[in-house]
């Protein structure tokens, strides 16, 4: 029971600190119209994935922002005493969530679907 609670306050701590920190989100021009043109989409562990092929450029700014990501999930984790990948994975579901019709996100099994 202890752990669901933990868990539980990792949740709430986790969605309320990427409320408060969009720079470890999209946000930028760029991979806004990449997710616009289907070519980017948010994964279930909570990092955005590239759907097919992209541009370098695209590619650059998808692992900037995971790389921006995975150290704030990383730093939730640490201060809420669960792992990263539970942090990561609870934004994910949030983030496909989130997505707007006709958006692509990869399911469990690795296959990227249209919302």
């Amino acid at each position: 029971m202890t752990s669901l609670r933990t868990f539980a306050a990792a949740s709430v701590f986790a969605i309320a600190s990427f409320a408060m920190a969009p720079a470890a989100f999209a946000g930028d021009p760029v991979i806004d119209a990449a997710i616009d043109a289907g070519q980017v989409g948010e994964t279930i562990d909570g990092l955005l994935g590239v759907v097919g092929t992209a541009d370098p450029t695209v590619v650059r700014k998808v692992n900037e922002i995971n790389n921006r990501r995975a150290a704030k999930y990383a730093e939730v984790a640490a201060q809420t005493g669960t792992t990263p990948a539970q942090v990561a994975r609870l934004t994910g579901e949030k983030q496909i969530e989130k997505l707007d019709a006709g958006e692509f996100y990869m399911d469990e099994t690795g296959v990227w679907k249209r919302k």
